[in-house]
């Protein structure tokens, strides 16, 4: 028998708007055949067999939002430990932030994350190109084939790489030749929101201020900005983690998404919480932007299925607990979400929010549409094999002790979810099979068709 070679069948196979039981080969790293319907003839025992009767084989996730926290922070988590995580929940390629320690603000800390990615990660991985106020020149040498796109922080969050200078703003849009991905907050409205709080709260600021402080106004004016720089200068955006039902009228659905000059992402996080939570949840659910209203979660749902929203991802962000319990001021925002963010979404086709169909558009087809993927996020002839098979009638609770994140804990704790990844491919690998890992199994570096 290969050890390369894997015939996957009777699966219920769902790709491309359309769900249908079926099988495939595999052969080495990728979709050799793809089979709808019943098999006529035979599959020589070169290729392992493996029954997947009952269970859903769809295109491994491409999450495009991710802190894996390496290097520098590896107290919080590290590139081997999160993308562990992540293809335990069908995660089979990543696109890292760069407000690690050292910030990824220069080529030659872009080019070092690359080989701890190499190193280290068990999915297939890119890293973003930082902004700051001065590093325009670094930005405009990122190669737009091996580097999934530029990230701005237009709002202060985690590591502080604030970019508020408008000339160099300018110039990051003007320049750019990959998709720009940008954090949209105001910072001079967050601000004058904190004064406010500080005014009638002191030092102990309650949890549940979080969206006031960072209001739907400091969302909205920053994300307007960047709309209009987009426009005037003919760059690629990418609005990250959209919170608000306000964004959404900055969005347009007629526009196929392969020619859309902006597409926007929401989180795992905002389609599952609302403000209600932080009486139970508190600091755990602190993320930046803030979760909302009921009001925004139910747009920001109704946006997935009328083409406003492109990409559902995850701003998977661990801190120890410990930092998640100091008081607001000092509270990091961020917490860890990879393991379940497929789980979570199969938990929503459960409650009829949205499709399994469009679940799979959003994760796997459209991050790879928008990012210009090669080879990637489609079952497709000689595509590149990542792939998830899920039972979709195997529940679990999530639990401190089954959380494989370094942190060590979940957001989700105590959550009971109808549905369980059985086997996940990268590149025609099972690295993950029935709860047991590959770790000598490394993924490759994405490339890009630009």
């Amino acid at each position: 028998m290969a050890g390369n070679a894997f015939f996957l069948k009777n699966a219920t196979l769902v790709n491309e708007g359309k769900s249908f039981k079926g099988s495939l080969l595999i052969r080495d790293g990728k979709i050799e055949k793809v089979f709808e319907g019943s098999l006529q003839g035979s599959i020589s025992e070169n290729y392992r067999h493996i029954n997947l009767e009952g269970l859903l084989l769809l295109p491994g996730v491409i999450d495009d939002q991710v802190h894996f926290r390496e290097p520098g922070l590896t107290h919080k988590g590290n590139i081997y430990s999160e993308s562990k995580a992540a293809v335990a929940g069908g995660v089979t390629s990543f696109m890292e932030m760069p407000n690690t320690q050292p910030q990824t603000v220069t080529q030659k800390a872009l080019e070092e994350k690359f080989l701890l990615g190499q190193q280290n990660s068990l999915a297939n991985f890119s890293f973003y190109m930082g902004t700051t106020n001065d590093n325009l020149e670094e930005v405009k040498a990122t190669d737009p084939q091996h580097v999934c796109g530029i990230k701005i922080f237009m709002g202060a969050s985690t590591g502080n790489m604030l970019v508020d200078n408008p000339k160099t703003l300018s110039g990051i849009f003007r320049y750019a030749s990959l998709p720009v991905a940008v954090h949209c907050e105001d910072e001079a409205t967050i601000s004058e929101n904190l004064a406010l709080a500080k005014e009638s709260f002191g030092e102990k600021i309650p949890m549940d201020q979080h969206p006031v402080i960072r209001s739907r106004k400091a969302c909205m004016r920053s994300s307007e900005l960047a709309v209009d720089l987009a426009n005037w200068y003919g760059t690629r955006l990418h609005l990250l983690h959209l919170s608000t039902a306000d964004e959404m009228k900055l969005l347009d659905n007629k526009i196929p998404l392969k020619d859309k000059l902006v597409t926007a992402e929401v989180c795992v996080h905002h389609l599952w919480f609302t403000d209600a939570d932080y009486s139970e949840r508190g600091s755990l659910i602190k993320w930046n932007p803030a979760i909302k209203t009921r009001a925004d979660r139910k747009a920001l749902r109704e946006a997935l299925l009328n083409g406003l929203i492109d990409v559902v991802a995850t701003d998977h962000a661990p801190h120890t607990f410990p930092e998640k319990q100091e008081p607001y001021l000092k509270c990091p925002s961020g917490a860890p979400m990879v393991q379940h963010s497929l789980p979570v979404m199969l938990q929503l086709v459960r409650q009829k929010v949205l499709s399994l169909e469009q679940m799979v558009q959003l994760m796997c087809h459209n991050p790879a549409i928008c990012f210009q993927v090669k080879n990637r996020g489609f079952i497709r002839h000689g595509y590149a094999a990542d792939l998830v098979v899920v039972d979709p009638n195997s529940q679990q609770t999530v639990t401190e002790e089954n959380v494989l994140y370094h942190c060590g804990w979940s957001p989700l704790e105590g959550t009971i979810l109808n549905s369980s990844v059985i086997y996940t491919f990268v590149n025609g690998t099972p690295v993950f099979e029935k709860g047991t890992f590959n770790e000598s199994i490394r993924g490759q570096a994405l490339e890009f068709s630009r």
